[in-house]
């Protein structure tokens, strides 16, 4: 981890908002009044998606993607204006939480006022002409980090935006130089030594890919030299074929486990069940007592916890990043659960805790645990909402459902799980 990383993130839950999705007007100003919700869900930080100008040029859809930033040094007119967001940020801090931002510094938009300003500090392909890696992203161009002078402008920026936010999430951080950021870390330090930072690493495969085709892809051991946490997509891939039938349920524990063996004792990994680009985990598990356990497997897990917002309304749908959907809040729910999640994660769990996961397969269920200085946790979790005995490394003895408040019993080692998810600690 980066030398100064706060043990404490461990323990904390990034909410997650797409301004233009969060609320009918769309604007800065119209999110205050639902703080207070938010902050009663347990969240400690408010990660906004891009807040710059969208670019015109080749956008998707009628309004364009947020990550075709065109003015690295701007709020996007229509989310509203620099004192609006200012003022939005003072109301956050004012409810105890904290403003992070996206930092999308792999591309910009076509149009964008850098491209104009400054075009050395664009990749070109083979032909000359600017362009990007991905063929994908067709609305955007890549940057080029060979340039040095763009090292500046771009450090000058975060310099910026760090005197008014607490942290950045940065967009595929694997794809910018590690010696960029760890330059970035140290220059933004000297405005806001608290400055947290996010990487959105990149799926294994993907990384994988990329490398092969001799692009730069960072692996995620060596990011965590220049950032506090890592998103989890190196084991979210397991995962994803868990939820699509395709694989078995330890086959994700393993590579849990795995990141226990390779990563530093303080690492911290973004947990998820969702994002803005993957699909809503309540249409992938239709089960409601089964989305239960899956929440409540992301708040045991080791690592911080990201809700993105419409999660706990258990949204099916995932808003577009080119068009205007808000999201409805008319869903089941789970708000009362979710609270009772971030408390036991923020008073039960430790900071670098020991953890280890195995799976009943047969019934879906897997079996967590976490010890440290905090004592020993276990986490049961019926993933298809199924009953079925599972054997735990807990003494015998009834014990507290920290979820529920009912009794759990262990016997001759084991625990019966009646589908819904359990929790509880035993002391150091």
């Amino acid at each position: 981890m980066a030398n100064n990383t706060d043990p404490g993130l461990q323990r904390e839950i990034i909410y997650s908002i797409y301004v233009r999705a969060h609320t009918e007007e769309g604007t800065f100003l119209s999110i205050i009044p639902d703080l207070d919700r938010i902050r009663a869900l347990g969240a400690d930080w408010i990660w906004f998606m891009p807040i710059h100008p969208i670019g015109v040029k080749g956008k998707k859809g009628s309004l364009g993607c947020p990550y075709a930033n065109r003015d690295y040094r701007a709020t996007n007119p229509a989310y509203g204006s620099m004192e609006d967001f200012r003022t939005l940020c003072a109301e956050i801090r004012r409810r105890g939480m904290k403003v992070m931002i996206d930092v999308v510094y792999n591309h910009t938009s076509p149009d964008a006022v850098l491209l104009e300003e400054h075009p050395e500090f664009y990749w070109r392909d083979a032909e000359g002409k600017v362009g990007n890696k991905i063929g994908d992203w067709a609305d955007v161009v890549d940057l080029d980090y060979r340039c040095r002078a763009l090292w500046d402008y771009q450090i000058e920026s975060l310099r910026m935006w760090a005197q008014l936010v607490d942290g950045f999430r940065c967009d595929v951080a694997s794809f910018v130089p590690l010696a960029f950021w760890k330059a970035a870390r140290e220059a933004v330090a000297e405005v806001n030594p608290d400055c947290v930072w996010l990487a959105e690493s990149v799926h294994m495969s993907y990384g994988n890919y990329a490398r092969r085709e001799g692009f730069l892809s960072t692996r995620d051991s060596e990011l965590f030299d220049a950032f506090d946490l890592e998103y989890q997509y190196d084991v979210f891939e397991s995962f994803e074929r868990f939820l699509r039938g395709e694989g078995a349920l330890h086959e994700f524990c393993e590579q849990l486990n795995l990141q226990e063996a390779l990563y530093r004792e303080n690492y911290n990994k973004l947990r998820f069940l969702e994002n803005h680009d993957q699909p809503r985990i309540a249409s992938r598990v239709a089960d409601g007592r089964a989305l239960d356990n899956y929440h409540a497997m992301l708040f045991f897990l080791k690592g911080a916890t990201l809700l993105y917002a419409g999660e706990e309304y258990s949204c099916t749908h995932c808003p577009s990043l080119f068009e205007r959907e808000v999201f409805p809040r008319t869903g089941r729910d789970i708000g009362a659960l979710l609270r009772r999640l971030a408390e036991i994660k923020k008073t039960a769990l430790g900071e670098a805790d020991g953890f280890d996961a195995r799976a009943d397969d047969a019934h879906a269920i897997a079996v967590m645990e976490r010890v440290g200085e905090k004592g020993r946790a276990w986490g049961v979790f019926s993933l298809r909402g199924e009953s079925g005995s599972v054997k735990l490394g807990a003494p015998d003895g009834r014990y507290e459902n920290l979820v529920d408040g009912e009794s759990v019993l262990v016997k001759n080692g084991q625990v019966f799980c009646a589908g819904k998810p359990l929790i509880f600690t035993a002391s150091a």
